[in-house]
């Protein structure tokens, strides 16, 4: 995946908007009339977590902490995503144990963790998948754009630091399309980091705030001068969560979206780091990527990975505890006694 380019942010170019602005406007009319398509209504409720942008927003995290929530309430959640960056089409089962992230995706390795994980690029196929296997409900990710499956709640994930960029749609921006037009089928935002509530954010819409913050003790490395690397949309995120907790990044090596690393890469990393007396960092994501050739595994060996987790507030569970029981009584009630 490439990097997203500087004009999409809020104080870009505007020239680069201007010039593919017709572009933009033609690709966020054919995702909305994509998303009228009919979707197919499984027999269990059917959450969607997914960006009105692309690139990340903190929807992995939100997906592991919402599945981690139902399984706490007895719930049996499972996992469906596309699994970018891999090369099966599924569906199938995710094992992490015997999977690597050019198989199923980095990202599903991470979700597989914490519930039953499918990948597959047939959202459909997928959930009859899951269903036999015995899911009491579907977690979506990435689908806010995908209309295969009706979705009895759909969540958006807005990076607050970033909001959506310049407001176009690609190739002008980072929108999939109109924010207005996609809202309406969306049931609340979840606003995640420090930031404004972007203005386009319908005022109707139930917004609610969340952090992502260090899921382990990282006091061994407060103080310390630190090399973080990663293969993220937006690197920055990763840079600040560090920062917040006292690590002192004292250099970067920012890569695209799912990058895989090479051992020449990898090689370099270690070696600046050893030269500079730097710690490598590198987030869950770039750790999964990091199998199968020697210079890779060293690699992971020298660094230490920081995972993350989602930290709403208590608002949010409120709100989605009681929309998913409104949504298991309403496909209880159109599904008829057993």
């Amino acid at each position: 995946m490439m990097r997203q380019p500087r004009f999409w942010s809020r104080d870009g170019n505007r020239l680069w908007r201007v010039m593919l602005a017709p572009l933009g406007w033609l690709y966020g009319r054919l995702t909305l009339h994509r998303l009228r398509r009919p979707g197919w209504r499984a027999p269990v409720p059917v959450v969607s977590i997914g960006n009105f942008t692309v690139g990340g927003g903190g929807k992995t995290p939100t997906t592991l902490a919402l599945a981690e929530a139902l399984t706490n309430r007895g719930e049996r959640p499972f996992l469906l995503t596309r699994g970018y960056g891999g090369q099966m089409a599924g569906p199938a089962l995710v094992e992490p144990g015997q999977h690597a992230a050019r198989d199923v995706g980095d990202e599903p390795l991470l979700l597989a963790r914490a519930a039953p994980t499918i990948v597959a690029r047939d959202r459909r196929a997928g959930a009859e998948a899951a269903l036999g296997a015995g899911a009491g409900c579907l977690l979506l990710d990435d689908a806010l754009q995908n209309p295969a499956l009706v979705k009895d709640i759909s969540l958006a994930v807005i990076d607050a630091g970033f909001g959506f960029g310049n407001g176009a749609c690609l190739p002008a921006g980072p929108l999939r399309a109109p924010v207005a037009a996609m809202a309406k089928s969306v049931h609340a935002a979840l606003l995640v980091g420090e930031g404004p509530i972007p203005d386009a954010v319908p005022p109707g819409l139930p917004l609610f705030r969340a952090q992502i913050v260090p899921a382990d003790d990282l006091t061994a490395l407060v103080g310390r001068k630190v090399l973080a690397y990663c293969g993220l949309a937006r690197p920055g995120k990763f840079h600040a969560t560090l920062e917040a907790a006292g690590i002192m990044v004292a250099a970067v090596a920012d890569f695209p979206d799912h990058h895989a690393f090479t051992p020449a890469e990898a090689g370099r990393l270690i070696a600046e780091a050893a030269e500079a007396g730097l710690v490598l960092v590198t987030t869950e994501k770039d750790a999964a990527r990091l199998t199968g050739d020697p210079a890779l595994r060293a690699l992971a060996a020298a660094s230490h990975v920081v995972a993350v987790r989602l930290e709403p507030e208590p608002a949010f569970f409120d709100w989605f505890y009681r929309a998913f029981d409104s949504a298991r009584s309403r496909v209880s009630t159109a599904s008829g006694p057993a």
